[in-house]
């Protein structure tokens, strides 16, 4: 048992200090939102993994097919990721931050002028980016195979969950600083803030895109 949990602090540690879309978009989600925002999102994040795990874990046959279309998933991924790149790099617009201090009323938030937050928005954005994202379809399968033979369902419980939990509470914390550093963002740099993570978005999907052709040529 000492073992597993050992073992899912190291799978965690994977997640938690890799580099990828989904760790700018928790910072980009919680500056431009607000803690809540990057909570809603980072829920969109924790259950795409769960839904990972349990599918890699419990229906290894059902991945395996699903395996076969990893690089349509892909592409719809890298479609997605670009989207969302040209979209915050060159579209998207920051309003002044006396108009974004949301406003409850009837139980919704609301900006001052008008604008529902779309918390449910946010947090599908979370879910898909990680669920179309091949690295995180090919992390969680592999490591099922590779501790299905080594580990018993009940370590493997253990493993994943710990990995799991770990990984949770890291983002909580990403939440939490980037919030508390957001509210001291000015109008100017939350702009600065939302081009660059455009960029990275482009960057990341190309690479991917450009990683999905190389597998298709190469084979």
């Amino acid at each position: 048992m000492v073992d597993a949990f050992i073992k899912g602090l190291a799978i965690s540690l994977l997640l938690i200090f890799s580099v990828g879309p989904v760790i700018f978009t928790i910072i980009k989600q919680s500056i431009n939102h607000g803690r809540r925002g990057g909570f809603s999102f980072i829920i969109g994040v924790w259950i795409s993994d769960l839904i990972w795990v349990v599918l890699s874990n419990g229906f290894s046959e059902a991945i395996k097919t699903l395996l076969d279309f990893k690089i349509p998933i892909g592409i719809a991924g890298c479609i997605f990721l670009i989207g969302m790149g040209i979209y915050f790099a060159f579209i998207k617009k920051v309003e002044p931050r006396r108009l974004q201090e949301p406003v409850l009323l009837a139980g919704d938030e609301y900006t001052p002028t008008g604008r529902k937050t779309n918390y449910f928005a946010i947090m599908s954005s979370g879910f898909i980016i990680n669920t179309l994202n091949p690295a995180v379809i090919s992390f969680w399968v592999i490591m099922a195979a590779s501790l299905a033979s080594v580990y018993s369902l009940y370590d493997r419980i253990i493993i994943f969950s710990t990995c799991l939990g770990v990984n949770m509470l890291a983002d909580v914390g990403k939440v939490l600083g980037a919030g508390y550093i957001g509210k001291r963002l000015s109008d100017r740099v939350i702009l600065i803030i939302n081009r660059v993570s455009g960029v990275l978005y482009l960057i990341f999907g190309f690479v991917i895109l450009a990683g999905i052709i190389y597998t298709l040529i190469k084979d």
